[in-house]
């Protein structure tokens, strides 16, 4: 088995790679992550150092490779109810005041492997029965998307989700799925999944009543993070919420949204 190790050079010909493609910024303290989790790539496709890895990805000799490295490089860590604070503003702050008869939208801009737009599609559908609502979620990540589509989930993740919510949005494995539950049909066809770099131009979305940007700024530098949400704010509405995580915020970043307690903002 090879052991991968990385020089100073090859780290900084991933790390710019990566940033280019992606926003995402490798600190010094990842090297040990990439000589790990490339360091098997290297041995798929028999290459002797990190420079062949950097050059196979580059000159697109493997379609798909990319996005592999990309994904090994990136965490996807999240469960349901995630910083349940945000959601409890959600219900509390937002849709117990919101009177508009238009269809309420939402985006989850990174949404992993779905738990987030899940939960968001819960209390959505909770709150507002048969009135209009819309999710967008979105990932750089096409194979967290293609789990997050599917719906299906080790039961273990489940206990983080009220028991109304599990009874009436979520169906218990039988059989050859005992240990896992799914989505209901219903909820995981209200949510339009679509792979979207937050570091390049943005597709046409629409406007937002709120946004879910939560835990992957802290990928991204500075300058990177004012790039990303000088494209977000145009597609929140005027009085609309910007959610980030608990340990991010947007001092230095931007002055175009009004903190209203920490780490959520009002356009």
């Amino acid at each position: 088995m090879l052991a991968a190790t990385i020089t100073d050079q090859e780290f900084f010909h991933i790390r710019r790679l990566l940033h280019d493609l992606a926003g995402i910024h490798l600190s010094e303290t990842k090297r040990n992550l990439v000589c790990c989790r490339l360091g098997k790539r290297l041995e798929k496709y028999g290459l002797k150092s990190f420079d062949d890895y950097f050059h196979l990805l580059s000159n697109g000799q493997q379609p798909g490779e990319l996005q592999v490295a990309i994904d090994l490089l990136t965490t996807n860590e999240t469960h349901f109810f995630r910083e349940p604070k945000h959601f409890d503003f959600l219900r509390e702050r937002i849709l117990a005041h919101h009177r508009s008869s238009k269809s309420f939208r939402v985006w989850s801009a990174a949404c992993s492997t779905g738990q987030e737009p899940y939960t968001l599609a819960m209390i959505l559908a909770d709150h507002f029965g048969d009135a209009p609502w819309e999710i967008i979620a979105s990932d750089l990540s096409m194979r967290v998307l293609d789990q997050a589509r599917g719906g299906q989930y080790a039961l273990e993740q489940a206990k983080e989700i009220p028991e109304r919510y599990l009874k009436k949005y979520c169906l218990k494995g039988v059989g050859t799925e005992e240990g896992t539950f799914l989505i209901d049909r219903v909820l995981r066809n209200r949510i339009s999944y679509q792979q979207i770099n937050l570091n390049k131009t943005l597709p046409r979305l629409g406007e937002f009543d709120v946004i879910f940007l939560r835990n992957v700024m802290i990928y991204f530098s500075v300058d990177t993070k004012r790039q990303v949400i000088g494209r977000l704010l145009p597609l929140l509405k005027r009085g609309g919420h910007l959610m980030i995580g608990h340990s991010e915020n947007l001092n230095g970043i931007t002055e175009d949204v009004t903190p209203v307690v920490p780490s959520i903002y009002c356009r």
